[in-house]
């Protein structure tokens, strides 16, 4: 009898996890039933099928305890819905309703990345090949008075693919509510190469920077696209080292591959390992990490996103927004790594 992916339960202090293992070991997982997070996703290096001696490589860089999953500083691996990144002041209007995600805050009004990463998930659903191992995880924690300021039902659930080199992610929502929801999402995944980020090579397939004001927030209009030939600061079409550079941004006018997924890529020119973060449709959302309480720099955020930053106050962006009641919405990414052999 050929061997399956295995899928066993596991702790993470208090916090029930996930753990998938491919069965000849290449390949390692673990999964946080709080907001379906990521926290580890380790694989062999070398081959494909390589010998059993070789270590595993950590690639992303998570939540290492039950404090830091509850603090939820730097989100780690988030999933982030209804809303990525940050809604200017708290406050946005929808179909000529005002909301306030912060109400009776006069002060440190923030918010960023949706509720979704801190929401209970179950699993609901396992499918384990000797190749693959698909798990799908279910949350109906956004309902109307469970968060301020957004009184929409929205079901989630959550689609993980584990195999020996690629790790898919696919996000659904459904609004069981009676009223049209503001609804988008992503992912806040922080990568490494077991390098500081400095000396790792970036490309991204994008044309257009997204530019914003001094709180991170988009401007106005067409004043906020800025095509990467005015910014070759911030132009990575070409790949090209990271070096000191700092930034916090959305990158977006993604151009597809020929299987119609976009990728960004993080290399190592030392080893010659990759990482591919695809996605389909979306922007891209690019942090360096030089605020994070640990490890700055180390690693860095590469987040596929649905809507950019305070799109909930964009009318341009209204109708992309907009799941009517008993509509579905999905959004399709995930990661490959390349090893040159080692």
């Amino acid at each position: 009898m050929t061997a399956e992916y295995r899928i066993a339960e596991d702790r993470l202090g208090g916090e029930p996890t996930l753990v998938v293992s491919a069965p000849n070991g290449s390949v390692r997982v673990v999964l946080a039933l709080r907001g379906a997070t990521l926290l580890s996703w380790q694989v062999r290096r070398g081959a494909a099928g390589g010998t059993r001696t070789t270590e595993l490589t950590e690639l992303t860089d998570g939540y290492r305890d039950e404090k830091e999953l509850l603090a939820q500083d730097g989100v780690r691996a988030g999933l982030l819905a209804p809303f990525p990144n940050r809604v200017a002041d708290g406050r946005y209007r929808f179909r000529g309703d005002d909301h306030d995600l912060l109400p009776g805050r006069r002060t440190d009004r923030l918010i960023y990345h949706g509720f979704a990463r801190e929401s209970p998930f179950e699993l609901v659903d396992a499918t384990t090949t000797a190749d693959s191992a698909r798990l799908l995880l279910h949350s109906t924690a956004i309902r109307p008075g469970r968060y301020p300021g957004y009184p929409f039902a929205v079901d989630l659930s959550v689609e993980y693919t584990v195999s020996e080199r690629e790790l898919g992610v696919e996000i659904r929502a459904r609004n069981v509510g009676d009223t049209t929801a503001p609804y988008a999402a992503g992912w806040h995944p922080y990568f490494t190469l077991s390098r500081p980020i400095d000396d790792l090579v970036l490309h991204i397939p994008a044309q257009t920077l997204i530019r914003t004001d001094a709180s991170l927030i988009p401007l106005p209009g067409e004043d906020a696209l800025l095509p990467l030939d005015d910014s070759p600061g911030m132009d990575f079409r070409t790949p090209r080292p990271l070096g000191p550079a700092v930034i916090d941004a959305c990158f977006t006018d993604l151009l597809p591959g020929p299987d119609g997924r976009a990728e960004t890529v993080l290399s190592d020119p030392a080893s010659g390992d990759e990482l591919r973060v695809w996605q389909y449709g979306g922007h891209m959302h690019v942090f360096t990490g030089d605020t994070l309480a640990r490890d700055r720099r180390t690693s860095i955020a590469l987040e596929p996103v649905e809507a950019t930053t305070d799109a909930f106050n964009r009318p341009e962006h209204a109708a992309a927004l907009s799941l009517e009641p008993g509509g579905q919405r999905r959004f399709r990414f995930g990661v490959g790594y390349v090893s040159s052999g080692a």
